[in-house]
């Protein structure tokens, strides 16, 4: 298993809300041009801009933005940086969270969609049939 999928399954996916599952589902499958490539969140992470509204993130801050309400960059900033701390200690490992994290930025965005939205859609069929049990 690549890497990056290794840590979506048992680093990321676990910490994801099904809100966010679903915010991320949508933004895949529509090409939300506010899912970016190559920066946390547009406007960027810096300190004068953490009160502004939040209008382009990565995967991760996506999910806090549309997933689970975060508004501001400094929200979606910090949710980031938990998440990654979440993730590398999930996957026992310092820095883990950057085998997805390149893989994200490096990936052309037809191929990410479409591998990170079946990613996405084994994860939400698994938490229905969970529930469903």
């Amino acid at each position: 298993m690549e890497s990056w999928r290794k840590v979506w399954r048992e680093g990321i996916e676990p910490l994801l809300s099904s809100n966010s599952l679903e915010a991320l589902r949508q933004a895949l499958k529509s090409d939300d041009p506010a899912l970016l490539q190559g920066a946390t969140t547009s406007p960027p992470p810096l300190v004068c801009l953490q009160d502004w509204p939040v209008d382009g993130a990565c995967a991760l801050g996506y999910c806090g933005w549309k997933g689970d309400g975060l508004e501001t960059v400094g929200e979606v900033e910090e949710y980031f940086a938990r998440m990654c701390f979440e993730i590398d200690q999930a996957m026992g490992e310092p820095a883990a969270c950057r085998y997805f994290l390149n893989w994200w930025d490096e990936t052309p965005r037809e191929q990410l969609r479409r591998e990170l939205l079946a990613e996405v859609h084994r994860a939400l069929k698994a938490r229905q049939t969970l529930a469903a049990a």
